[in-house]
């Protein structure tokens, strides 16, 4: 786990989902303190135009290649990246870790109805794991929550906050717990029921956000960095 191909000045792993999540399990068997950021071109870019956001996800302990961009980016410099690992198959190969061992979860963000959803979701799916905490997106002070993460000691924190605002405040309470810690975007959305991820087909083809983008015309916004990136990728690699 320790190779890395670095795009835009972030190391990205370099491995498969399948040696990724045996890493985790021997993290979390060894209560070693694990974050993880699941990062996209959106969030490269981001991460190029405020160093200081840089700064803070390189302190991870994992910078994951989430979104077929970057691995098209790791084949442009000629570094192509294993496979593609994204935050929601981390997730679930998470979920299911902890129905297997009885482990505690923590689960931070989205709206109040679909968090609640997702909450009944997973315990249903996934009846052996142990949910000790879950609160919405939609707060002003984060103490309560350290103080909960503090008290219930999870195994596993999944914070779907949307970045900058999950690692930000990832970085900030890491320490509480000696837990996996993963940034996870939409996720809760997709299994609270209320998005529907992406058929196979798509998901074989690279083509996720292709489906995002029908589903959703209004992401079109979201896609706009996709051709800064490329471009980026290309004149720094050139330097």
């Amino acid at each position: 786990m320790s190779k890395t191909v670095t795009i835009l000045n972030l190391p990205f792993i370099n491995t498969t989902n399948q040696q990724f999540l045996l890493a985790l399990t021997q993290r979390i068997q060894q209560k070693q303190n694990t974050f993880i950021v699941t990062a996209n071109p959106e969030i490269a870019v981001y991460a190029y135009d405020h160093p200081q956001f840089r700064q803070l996800i390189t302190s991870a302990d994992y910078i994951t290649p989430d979104g077929i961009g970057i691995i098209k980016a790791s084949q442009i410099i000629k570094q192509p990246l294993k496979e593609r690992i994204t935050g929601f198959d981390t997730l679930v190969s998470l979920l299911e870790l902890a129905n297997q061992h009885q482990l505690k979860i923590y689960l931070l963000g989205a709206q109040k109805a679909v968090l609640q959803k997702a909450v009944v979701n997973i315990q249903k799916k996934y009846p052996h794991l142990k949910i000790v905490g879950a609160h919405d997106g939609y707060f002003t002070d984060e103490k309560a929550i350290s103080t909960e993460i503090k008290a219930t000691q999870p195994d596993i924190v999944a914070v779907a906050l949307g970045y900058p605002k999950q690692e930000q405040f990832i970085a900030r309470n890491r320490q509480l717990a000696p837990a996996v810690w993963i940034g996870v975007g939409g996720s809760f959305d997709v299994l609270s029921g209320s998005v529907k991820r992406a058929p196979q087909v798509f998901q074989k083809l690279n083509l996720e956000w292709l489906y995002r983008f029908l589903s959703h015309p209004s992401r079109l916004s979201r896609f706009k960095n996709l051709p800064r990136f490329i471009y980026l990728v290309k004149h720094n690699h050139d330097k």
